[in-house]
């Protein structure tokens, strides 16, 4: 493994405790330049790994609370009129940082919610008739919580696209949920925790991960995968290009976390999950879990041939 990208998991490890799976799939994501949708229940830490993703890597953090009544202008900026000097100010809201915290965003109304979709795509937002560049790097962290909680809204196609991954914590083992009771609170223990990395370091390691190696062969491989996604047996609608595409830059991430210069089919195999399961849903619609669509993923690379 990447003994500088080791210790950067290693530290968010200490933290969410017993989510290792989950910490390296979020280090790709970032590592891909991607934005991360963390869907799960209340209280299992979607909150504590954005926040120490954000800290780790060093980067200007803001966090929004997505409520029902959340106007895009209270996430984007407004424009104000000064008396004092006879013009209009712009006053940028804290979708102007390098990581953005979304907390609970389908709680906010769809109009909130599709604020966010030029940002995401373009890091840059227009307002009042002006286009304004957002800091680099910008990502959107976004926690989500399940679909069938009141006082939800579920979020556009469109918008759950621009999530290059989707994670789901669970709940914690038996080991976990007992060093999580008897341990320190974690927000202390991450105030005390050093940010290994910075907006350099992290260019760099980004520029690496879209260096990384991927032959023909393993081209071909993800063409066999998008292609039996399109099966309408399996799904009501397969992956796209622009899903493929995501699928290996993460792919190439995953490489780099694990210290190869090449793409290998574990690579694919490893964050295919992650990439697919917010972009599938089941051609059976009582089947329309996100199990169901894991279960169908998972299949699905058990047949086709690497």
């Amino acid at each position: 493994m990447n003994p500088q990208l080791a210790a950067l998991v290693a530290q968010i490890d200490t933290v969410l405790v017993g989510k290792n799976a989950q910490s390296r799939l979020a280090v790709c994501c970032l590592l891909a330049g991607g934005h991360l949708l963390i869907e799960d229940l209340p209280g299992v830490g979607k909150t504590t790994l954005a926040h120490t993703l954000a800290h780790t890597f060093g980067l200007e953090f803001s966090r929004v609370q997505f409520t029902a009544d959340l106007m895009p202008g209270d996430l984007l900026g407004v424009t104000v009129y000064d008396r004092n000097t006879g013009a209009f100010a712009f006053h940028p809201g804290p979708v102007f940082t390098q990581v953005l915290l979304t907390d609970e965003i389908n709680r906010a109304p769809p109009k909130t919610q599709s604020a966010l979709l030029e940002a995401m795509e373009e890091r840059q937002v227009s307002i009042d008739g002006a286009t304004r560049t957002l800091p680099s790097p910008f990502f959107v962290i976004a926690t989500q919580n399940p679909h069938d909680q009141r006082g939800t809204y579920a979020l556009p196609e469109s918008q759950l696209d621009r999530f290059l991954m989707c994670l789901s914590l669970g709940y914690p083992d038996a080991a976990a949920e007992r060093a999580l009771l008897l341990g320190e609170d974690r927000r202390s223990l991450l105030g005390r925790l050093p940010a290994l990395l910075n907006a350099t370091s992290l260019a760099a390691l980004q520029q690496q991960a879209q260096a990384v190696h991927v032959a023909a062969p393993l081209v071909d491989y993800v063409q066999r995968l998008l292609a039996a996604t399109r099966d309408p047996r399996r799904f009501a609608e397969g992956l796209s290009p622009r899903a493929g595409l995501a699928l290996l830059r993460a792919s190439r991430a995953h490489a780099l976390l694990q210290g190869r210069d090449y793409c290998s089919p574990e690579d694919v195999q490893t964050v295919l999950p992650a990439i697919a399961a917010h972009r599938l849903h089941p051609a059976a619609e009582t089947a329309g879990s996100r199990d169901a669509v894991l279960g169908q993923i998972a299949e699905l690379l058990r047949q086709v041939p690497i």
